[in-house]
C-alpha cells in the first residue's frame, strides 16, 4: 500500500510538474509576443496564474523591471529601452524636452532622465526605474504635436521636432539656451524644419516673442 501512494503521488506531481511547464512556455511565448514586456494586469487579463510568473523569476528567465512590469530575460533591445519601458508605465505621458532632442538627433546632450510630459491635474505616476522626470503641460501644450513610433513592437508618444523646440524654449533654464540655439540650427539645416512650423507651436507655448528673433538672427 505504502508504494502505491508513492506511486501515486509521484504521478501527481509528475502531472502538476508537466502543467506548470507548460503554462510558464505560454507564458513566455505571451511575453514574447508582447514585444518582450508586458504588465501585471495583462498577465492577469490573458489568464495566467501569479505562480507561473513567480515560478519564471526564480529560474531567472523573467525579470521584474519595475512595479508591475516584468520582461523576458533574453529581450534585446536595439534601441531606447528607457523610453519603452517608461512610456508603458505612462500611458498618458509624451516624451519631452532634452529626452526628445535626442531622440531627434538635434543635440550632443546625453538626457539623466526621461523625461516625461502629461496634462496638468494628471496623477504623476510613481516610476520606479528608468530614472523619469515629470513635467506637467496646459492641456492643449500637451496634445499638441504628438508623434507616434514604433520601437520593438511598441508604440510610444514623442512631441515632433518642431514642438519640441518650442517646449525647450519655454523651459530654457532647464535645458540651457546653448543647447536650444544648436539644436534649432540642426532643425532648420540639417532636418529642414520650416520655421513656420516652429513658430505655430512657439504660439501654442506662448513664447512666439521670444523664439523668433532667434528664428530671425538665423535664417
Amino acid at each position: 500500500m505504502r508504494i502505491k501512494h508513492i506511486y501515486l503521488l509521484k504521478c501527481i506531481n509528475d502531472l502538476y510538474g508537466d502543467e506548470m511547464s507548460l503554462k510558464s512556455n505560454e507564458l513566455i511565448s505571451f511575453i514574447k509576443k508582447s514585444g518582450g514586456i508586458a504588465k501585471f494586469s495583462a498577465i492577469l487579463k490573458a489568464g495566467f496564474h501569479p505562480d507561473s510568473l513567480n515560478n519564471l523569476m526564480k529560474q531567472n528567465k523573467i525579470t521584474k523591471i519595475s512595479r508591475g512590469l516584468y520582461m523576458w530575460a533574453g529581450q534585446d533591445f536595439k534601441e531606447n529601452p528607457d523610453f519603452v519601458i517608461s512610456s508603458l508605465q505612462a500611458p498618458k505621458g509624451v516624451i519631452c524636452l532634452l529626452s526628445a532632442l535626442s531622440f531627434h538627433e538635434v543635440t550632443v546632450e546625453i538626457p539623466k532622465y526621461v523625461e516625461i510630459a502629461i496634462p496638468k491635474g494628471t496623477h504623476a505616476y510613481k516610476i520606479d526605474y528608468p530614472p523619469v522626470t515629470i513635467y506637467h503641460f496646459d492641456y492643449k501644450a500637451w496634445e499638441s504635436g504628438i508623434e507616434e513610433y514604433k520601437i520593438d513592437g511598441h508604440k510610444i508618444k514623442i512631441y515632433n521636432l518642431a514642438k519640441t523646440i518650442a517646449d525647450c524654449y519655454k523651459f530654457r533654464n532647464r535645458i540651457g539656451m546653448n543647447v536650444i540655439r544648436e539644436a534649432l540650427k540642426t532643425s532648420l539645416k540639417e532636418k529642414k524644419v520650416k520655421p513656420k512650423e516652429i513658430m505655430k507651436y512657439a504660439k501654442v507655448c506662448r513664447v512666439e516673442n521670444g523664439i523668433r528673433p532667434i528664428l530671425e538672427a538665423i535664417l
